[in-house]
């Protein structure tokens, strides 16, 4: 293993690594990102010595699911489409500002309809989803669903900001974001929890998003990267925007429904299975969450400018990332599934927090490391897709995966209980990463086909 490990280091080419602007700006905001998502981590077992894994962590997470779906889905969709097709339109040196005010006016809508629709049918949606539970189960979702539901307007226009700042090269702002919803947990557990009651984890939450929009406002400004006129919506790169939306949208519904399903099978369960679920993951996605946040940021900017000067130069080193990052994650997650248990009781064990619970997030943990390789490896080639507008692929791929996760967590969960739902997710990541690469690698045949 360690002699592997060495030939691995030696084939990266470390010194030549280290001198690509696109290597520093994501060892940048991981760098920073590392940071963010300590105090993050902290929070969480904040949270845990508070509350343990208790009703009243259930129904935040359960009211936090709505307003965060839609956030990762509808929202991440059209920044995401948004980017490429900027980048297209600075290329052109057409009216830029006129495609910012698009941009702008379609977050604002988008958020404003959805946190309308949210609000309309969140007792159909309690009501179905969760059901069999007492009215009190009920009334406190909906006392944090309340103060939850106007962050999805701030989460939708600092998601275009970020977008913005990113494009232009300012990632050392848009990764200190994160830090202020932490924060804010963080100071209204401490100093205001009694006078906050039940809402402390949701107004926190809402507090953290006023202060992360603000923060990007005054640095979109400063930084001179917002200029807005009345949206020209007959713009041809704003017309394919338009056209990649649908798909984008439907890929990131579907693959945030994976995560509605595990928790509607896991509030099947005892009370705290929710909560187990969700802690299982926080170590996971604290791990992995540094390096993708690094991806996402930089590379989709990256690729986007790259494909439009040499898309076949940009298929190597695509492949060239991939095979790096996929081994590099494997050795990690290898050495993660081994410390888990130590970590758990470090970090989470505590107060409310007890040594069963510790044991029971061990193992789901352990269970979920498994696909980081696949996740990391997987948002590489995501974000390459859609910097080339490939977007109805990964809408069929994810309606496939969503279909397999639905099927596996019935059938597991009646053997294992909470494990089975954390055993059909790392299946359903891995599944769907291996699609997606094949399909890439299909797109590189024809593109040296179409050269030759």
């Amino acid at each position: 293993m360690i002699d592997f490990i060495k030939d691995y280091l030696r084939n990266l080419n470390i010194k030549h690594l280290i001198k690509q602007p696109v290597f520093k700006n994501i060892m940048l905001v991981m760098s920073i990102t590392l940071l963010m998502k300590g105090v993050g981590f902290y929070k969480e077992s904040v949270v845990a010595a508070t509350f343990g894994l208790s009703e009243l962590l259930d129904t935040f997470f359960i009211a936090m699911l709505v307003p965060g779906f839609i956030n990762n889905v509808f929202l991440g969709a059209f920044r995401n489409v948004f980017i490429p097709n900027y980048v297209a339109e600075l290329k052109t040196g057409n009216n830029i500002a006129s495609f910012q005010g698009t941009g702008f006016f379609i977050t604002g809508l988008v958020s404003f309809l959805f946190l309308i629709i949210a609000f309309l049918f969140t007792d159909v949606y309690l009501e179905n989803f969760f059901a069999g539970h007492d009215q009190a189960f009920y009334d406190l979702v909906k006392l944090q669903f309340h103060y939850v539901l106007p962050c999805i307007l701030l989460w939708g226009f600092s998601s275009i900001l970020s977008g913005l700042l990113n494009i232009n090269g300012e990632f050392r702002y848009t990764s200190f974001t994160s830090i202020f919803t932490p924060v804010s947990i963080i100071i209204c557990l401490w100093l205001f929890q009694k006078l906050l009651g039940d809402s402390v984890l949701a107004i926190g939450t809402l507090i953290g998003a006023i202060i992360g929009f603000i923060y990007l406002l005054v640095i979109s400004f400063n930084r001179d990267v917002i200029s807005v006129t009345w949206p020209d919506f007959s713009n041809k790169n704003a017309k394919e925007m338009f056209y990649q939306l649908p798909a984008k949208v439907s890929s990131g519904f579907l693959t945030g429904m994976n995560g509605v399903v595990d928790q509607y099978f896991a509030a099947q369960l005892a009370v705290g299975s929710i909560a187990a679920l969700n802690y299982g993951l926080k170590m996971p996605a604290f791990l992995s969450g540094i390096l993708i946040i690094g991806i996402n940021s930089v590379l989709l900017p990256y690729f986007s400018k790259a494909v439009i000067e040499n898309k076949k130069k940009t298929f190597k080193l695509l492949f060239k990332v991939l095979k790096s990052l996929f081994i590099g994650a494997a050795i990690f997650s290898i050495i993660a599934i081994f410390a888990t248990d130590f970590f758990v009781q470090l970090f989470f064990e505590r107060n409310e927090f007890t040594a069963e619970d510790s044991a029971l997030v061990s193992i789901i943990q352990k269970i979920i490391l498994a696909y980081i390789p696949f996740t990391i490896a997987g948002m590489v080639n995501v974000n390459f897709l859609t910097s080339i507008n490939k977007n109805a692929i990964m809408a069929y791929v994810s309606f496939g995966a969503l279909v397999i996760n639905i099927i596996l967590d019935y059938i597991l969960i009646q053997y294992y209980g909470i494990f089975g739902i954390a055993i059909c997710t790392t299946v359903v990541v891995i599944i769907k990463n291996i699609v997606l690469f094949g399909y890439t690698v299909k797109l590189s045949r024809q593109e040296k086909i179409l050269n030759t």
